[in-house]
């Protein structure tokens, strides 16, 4: 599992907008922005740091330009999401546009997840959604 790079106890939740370092909370910020370099000039990320990851606040950019991450969708791939008439047809639901709000703004991602898994229709928008991506 991966820890915070600056008191090596917490999961990361965050991460520095200007050195890209994995962090676990404000204070983790604060003792951390007085040394922070820009990602130029920092060091190389943490060799423990690859492998499992906690994508609970990932931005897009953070997917995208992750060195720690080796299981990646490429953006061309992502992109073919927004041009399924499948998946567009499918968030002309309302209840399965309420799963994802829900999901996106619950504090914890990954039982939101858990519990939209037992709704049908979220496990069909998922399914096309890996379909899309996983195409050869």
């Amino acid at each position: 599992m991966q820890l915070c790079r600056v008191c090596r106890e917490q999961t990361p939740k965050y991460r520095c907008p200007a050195c890209k370092i994995r962090y676990c909370s404000l204070v983790c910020y604060k003792r951390h922005k007085d040394t922070c370099l820009p990602a130029e000039q920092s060091a190389p990320a943490d060799p423990g740091a690859t492998g499992s990851f906690n994508t609970e606040t990932w931005s897009v950019e953070d997917l995208l330009h992750a060195d720690d991450v080796t299981d990646k969708v490429p953006l061309q791939r992502l992109q073919l999401l927004g041009q399924s008439k499948e998946l567009r047809d499918l968030l002309c639901n309302s209840h399965l546009r309420q799963l994802l709000s829900s999901i996106d703004s619950a504090d914890s991602k990954d039982d939101a997840m858990k519990a939209a898994m037992q709704e049908p229709l979220f496990v069909e928008f998922s399914d096309r959604c890996l379909k899309i991506v996983e195409k050869n």
